[in-house]
């Protein structure tokens, strides 16, 4: 069975730096040391020395393909660099806040690299709805690129690295409805829309959105930890529900990994597995969730 891993974070240098701005002065000289030692994890160093280690990360877990995701906006070239290094291991995201005024001018460029081909939206995060007319300018311009993808994160949004740092999120999450998705997805039929980790506490209407718009694709990434908010809930039944709703081959496998030396969350895909098989799905659709849905979307780079 072949392993891809729809949702890893890229955490780079540059993401680091970023994180430490927030603070000035307590991550002197170099916060892409700093914050990481403050945490516990390793230093990224260049982007190609992270890519390398990815590789080798992936080649122990046995895992064929991951997304990378540049998780701070203006990172595109980040994973670009490491998409480039390994073309044939890596399908590169980035995060764009698309307020910004050169945002369409943004995902252009990046786009056009072909090293990159998903644009991340995290409304909650940077406050903003996605029926804003400035979110409709980006997703023309990845309407224009075949192949790519925009990746809206919904519901719950927690970032471990913000609250260890003593960082305040100030999440809104009234911009976090898969709903507001579902009318991109309406407008723009020949984009793939992917929600990660099933709505992340919007499951129910995740799962509407995913019906009624066919281009909507859910990924099952992370721990899944919103099941908490739903009393009765466990992680067969998302699965079971999921596969009712709207079958097995518009689910991606993801883990949500991130950082060294954790590095890529096995137990994340034996829960997943074990989740599967006792809700009877068979040896085929597992296979779909697990790798061939993904190989389908993003084919292979020869």
């Amino acid at each position: 069975m072949t392993i891809n891993d729809a949702h890893c974070h890229f955490f780079s240098t540059r993401f680091f730096e970023a994180l430490g701005r927030e603070q000035p002065g307590r991550f002197d000289p170099d916060p892409g040391i700093c914050v990481p030692d403050v945490l516990g994890w390793d230093p990224p160093g260049p982007s190609e020395a992270l890519a390398d280690r990815w590789v080798a990360e992936l080649d122990r877990q046995q895992v064929v393909r991951a997304t990378l995701i540049a998780s701070t906006p203006g990172d595109e070239d980040s994973v670009a660099a490491a998409v480039e290094k390994h073309p044939t291991r890596f399908v590169g995201f980035f995060l764009l806040d698309p307020r910004a005024a050169d945002a369409p001018a943004r995902v252009e460029a990046a786009l056009a690299s072909g090293h990159l081909r998903g644009v991340c939206l995290f409304p909650a995060a940077h406050h903003y709805s996605l029926l804003d007319e400035r979110v409709a300018a980006v997703i023309d311009v990845v309407a224009r690129t075949p192949g790519a993808v925009v990746f809206t994160h919904c519901g719950v949004l927690s970032i471990g690295a913000r609250h260890r740092l003593g960082l305040p999120s100030r999440f809104e999450l009234r911009f976090g409805s898969p709903l507001d998705v579902q009318v991109l997805a309406l407008n723009w039929p020949r984009v793939h829309f992917i929600i990660p980790h099933f709505g992340a506490g919007f499951l129910h209407e995740a799962l509407m959105a995913a019906v009624m718009s066919r281009n909507i694709v859910l990924d099952t990434s992370s721990s899944n930890g919103w099941i908490n908010y739903h009393p009765g809930l466990s992680l067969p039944d998302v699965f079971r529900h999921a596969a009712l709703s709207v079958g097995p081959e518009r689910l991606l496998f993801g883990t949500d990994s991130s950082f060294f030396p954790r590095g890529w969350q096995r137990p994340i895909l034996d829960a997943q597995l074990a989740a599967m098989e006792s809700v009877g799905f068979a040896a085929p659709d597992i296979a779909r969730v697990i790798g061939g849905n993904y190989d389908r979307l993003f084919p292979p780079a020869p």
